[in-house]
């Protein structure tokens, strides 16, 4: 697991703060364990700032603004993301996106970001797919694709009734045997250091939920959650209720580090 950097260090601290801001020494004691200088720390604070992703919520307190809330929200709901899934009826969602420009580079990125968090895969150049099994309805995806960075004008609509070809492709475009691996591996990497972890010294401890929870929690983000007919649901399962595991752990090792420190 690769060492953070102050900045990202800073943000993924105050989204797993649930909305509540921070203290530059809970900033400066968190950065310490990962063996990142007072200085840089505060020099990341100053360009997080400037940069429009923190803002000063009192006397050396820092929340994010609401700028970043926009994509730190959808993130947050990760939690209950499992229960955001519903009964695929066998039809799909379709996004129709134009090409872009070189200069609208960063419309770009919004735009790929906002469609692999809702686990759409490419059908062609423009056309961008998914089963029809998340949200309460077409509606609500739309409006997270909207929120999340998919340009405003991109039709987004449901589609069924393919020709065996396309429908065929349609299902290779996702690896569910890949998923399920995943799903067990990391559900075993998480196990074995929830099994050993009140061995730990409490900074070694907190450094290592951080880094293991950052990964797990990206692999809920991004996961496409496929339908029952076509993965192993009940892996899925289990590795969700693993990583809910490892984050109630590891905020109570950050709630007791802050504590030891007097934070």
């Amino acid at each position: 697991m690769r060492k953070p950097t102050a900045k990202s260090l800073i943000l993924d601290l105050l989204l797993a703060n649930q909305g509540q801001p921070i203290s530059a020494k809970q900033a400066i004691a968190a950065c310490g364990i990962f063996d990142i200088s007072v200085n840089n720390t505060r020099v990341a604070l100053v360009r997080l700032s400037a940069e429009g992703l923190v803002e000063s919520a009192g006397r050396a307190m820092y929340q994010l603004t609401e700028d970043a809330h926009t994509l730190a929200d959808d993130v947050a709901t990760w939690r209950t993301r499992s229960k955001r899934i519903r009964a695929w009826d066998g039809t799909f969602i379709v996004v129709q996106a134009e090409k872009l420009s070189r200069n609208e580079a960063k419309q770009q990125r919004a735009r790929a970001r906002a469609l692999l968090m809702l686990g759409f895969q490419p059908l062609n150049e423009h056309l961008f797919i998914r089963p029809n099994n998340i949200e309460d309805s077409l509606e609500a995806v739309r409006k997270r694709l909207y929120k999340l960075g998919l340009e405003k004008d991109a039709p987004v609509f449901g589609a069924q009734q393919f020709d065996t070809d396309t429908a065929k492709r349609i299902t290779k475009l996702w690896n569910p045997r890949e998923l399920e691996q995943t799903y067990s591996a990391q559900t075993k990497k998480i196990r074995t250091w929830l099994d050993r972890y009140q061995d730990l010294e409490t900074e070694e401890a907190a450094r290592e939920s951080f880094l293991m929870g950052g990964a797990a929690i990206k692999h809920v983000v991004y996961d496409p959650f496929l339908p029952s007919e076509w993965l192993d649901t009940a892996a899925r399962d289990v590795f969700l209720a693993t990583v809910d595991e490892l984050d109630r752990v590891g905020m109570g090792i950050w709630t007791a580090l802050w504590q030891s420190q007097s934070i």
